[in-house]
């Protein structure tokens, strides 16, 4: 299965926009559209959901996400993965990691883990 991402309500739509004019091929849903969970869900709602629909969620919530991953994998629940950007990267560095790790990685590489962006 090719990565898909799910674009966290706390960042611009300008992060999926540019990944779909850099990359038209990939798969990129935002928090608020259609078939998304809508603006406001809870963070553990939001990682239920990128379980079942295997996207793997890109947010910038350093602070709490490590604590309802914890939860989530408690509850024998897993997750493709969350990618936390780093506060200092610019966008184009985010999208440029974003396009090589859905061009040279398996979805399998970021299961039940946080990985920071860039790398």
């Amino acid at each position: 299965m090719s990565i898909r991402y799910l674009i966290d309500e706390n960042l611009p739509n300008l992060y999926r926009e540019q990944l779909l004019r850099r990359s038209s091929d990939l798969t990129v849903w935002a928090v608020g559209a259609p078939g998304a969970p809508s603006r406001g869900t809870l963070d553990p709602e939001i990682l239920f959901w990128c379980e079942q629909n295997n996207f793997i969620l890109v947010t910038k919530n350093r602070a709490s996400m490590p604590v309802h991953l914890a939860e989530h994998l408690a509850q024998n629940h897993h997750i493709p993965g969350i990618f936390v950007l780093r506060p200092k990267a610019t966008i184009g560095q985010i999208i440029d990691d974003l396009i090589l790790i859905a061009e040279v990685s398996e979805m399998s590489e970021y299961r039940d883990r946080i990985t920071h962006i860039p790398l």
